[in-house]
């Protein structure tokens, strides 16, 4: 079956599953979801605020960076939530309870290995992140505190990943919604306590964020086992099962190497941001949590597409896959107008309250309006990596996404030499577009090899 035969597909039977795919289902698994995901930026943002309110360029400056490098190390394993949902899903959709409850227990083991690894490699993490960026001396030290306590969090936060996308792969948003509310709400509330009432600034910030996933980890992980169905509990050889991992281990390869080209794009752009300033660096930084909000509210879109793709393909059901890709992609694009039109004409407001620095400010509204289009540019990109993820066709996402990496590396070291900062931003709006292009453009050809001709398009 295409590429997921290639995967090692195995949860789909030979008799097909009909459902129908509406527009309600969408919006139950999207408008869930966004209210969950759209806590991950708000962290972000009370953060960057927190730390803001100090007025001190550099120490924004640190938390951008300090950030940024947490960020590639622990997003390059999101395979862990994608590759979980895709694989659920699609487990879901063929009926089979157990291989489901194994795919979470796989994905349980891997979170907590790799989570191990990340704590004892953290001065060589943080090192290289700093060497790849080159910030100023005052920004590194920043850096080195921030990273330091915030690494500590890789084994909880690695747990939710697998939590939340064994959740997400059951369809189940108001859960999901739940779990990220614990996460992000303990996280925010002991940020500001930790890092503006008590004065700890940088550190506190990072701390708070430890303490938030550790009690995610702890109360999601209680959930979920208490929601298993007892009939349906794989033994300890079906989850270790050899070609089970094989099949994990062979979709998250790809995903992580997606996520590494990914988050490479946004350290280049970070580095050639940095050549300009401490001051630009900073502002850039403040503008890409523009795109983190509306990537956040976009992946509520994209969490259908990848569960309602990865049921269709479970349940070997054309119809419900051609409708999905439809519906998502319409409505993915309504929600990156809405958002471009509202960071466009209250972005000014929301830069002054984020930082009290006059010169990151005027820096920051000088290139508000490449930011505000940052939704519409990655709005295809969003949608399309849910249907790649939950039809676990990772190596066409993994190779367009290596593509579109080199299309953004040749546009902002052509454009920046001319055109300094613009030309950076004009260079990532054309990457995100391409993303999503390069993607739909070869859906047909996997869709056609998964499902063959003979169901009609819904």
């Amino acid at each position: 079956m295409a590429e997921a035969s290639k995967h090692g597909k195995g949860t789909a039977g030979p008799a097909e599953r009909p459902f129908e795919v509406t527009h309600r289902m969408v919006w139950a698994i999207t408008i869930p979801m966004t209210l969950a995901f759209l806590t991950t930026p708000l962290l972000g943002l009370t953060d960057v605020a927190v730390v803001g309110r100090v007025g001190d360029a550099a120490a924004l400056a640190g938390l951008t960076v300090g950030a940024l490098i947490f960020d590639f190390a622990f997003a390059i394993f999101n395979f862990i939530r994608s590759g979980t949902t895709g694989l659920t899903a699609q487990a879901e959709g063929a009926a089979d309870g157990r291989e489901g409850q194994a795919v979470f227990w796989r994905a349980a083991i891997l979170s907590a290995a790799i989570g191990v690894g990340l704590v004892l490699f953290e001065p060589l993490i943080v090192e290289a992140g700093l060497l790849a960026v080159s910030p100023g001396g005052a920004v590194a030290a920043t850096v080195r505190d921030y990273v330091f306590v915030r690494m500590l969090s890789a084994p909880f936060a690695l747990m939710n990943y697998a939590i939340l996308g064994y959740v997400l792969g059951l369809g189940r948003g108001g859960l999901g919604l739940g779990l990220q509310v614990i996460v992000n709400g303990v996280n925010i509330a002991l940020s500001i306590l930790f890092g503006l009432v008590l004065g700890w600034g940088v550190t506190g910030v990072a701390l708070g964020t430890l303490c938030g996933e550790a009690a995610g980890a702890i109360i999601g992980l209680a959930i979920a086992v208490r929601r298993f169905d007892p009939a349906a509990r794989p033994t300890m050889a079906q989850v270790l099962d050899r070609a089970g991992f094989a099949r994990m281990i062979a979709v998250n390869r790809d995903i992580m190497i997606r996520s590494v080209c990914l988050l490479s794009a946004f350290l280049l752009f970070a580095r050639l941001g940095a050549g300009f300033g401490a001051v630009t660096l900073a502002a850039n930084g403040l503008l890409m949590k523009f795109f983190s909000v509306g990537g956040y509210f976009l992946d509520g879109m994209a969490t259908a597409s990848e569960q309602l793709a990865g049921r269709a393909i479970g349940a070997r059901w054309r119809p419900a896959f051609d409708r999905t890709v439809r519906l998502t992609i319409v409505w993915g694009f309504v929600l990156a107008a809405l958002l471009s039109a509202i960071f466009h004409l209250g972005g000014e407001a929301l830069i002054a309250f984020l930082t009290t620095d006059e010169a990151v400010r005027a820096e920051a509204a000088a290139y508000l309006a490449f930011a505000s289009l940052t939704p519409l540019a990655g709005a295809l990109a969003f949608i399309m990596d849910g249907i790649f993820i939950g039809a676990t066709w990772s190596r066409t996402m993994r190779d367009m996404m290596i593509a579109s990496l080199i299309v953004f590396a040749a546009g902002a070291y052509a454009l920046t030499p001319a055109f300094a900062n613009t030309g950076l931003w004009i260079a990532l709006l054309v990457f995100l577009g391409a993303r999503g292009g390069f993607l739909l453009a070869l859906t047909l050809r996997n869709r056609r090899e998964a499902f063959g001709g003979a169901q009609q398009v819904a």
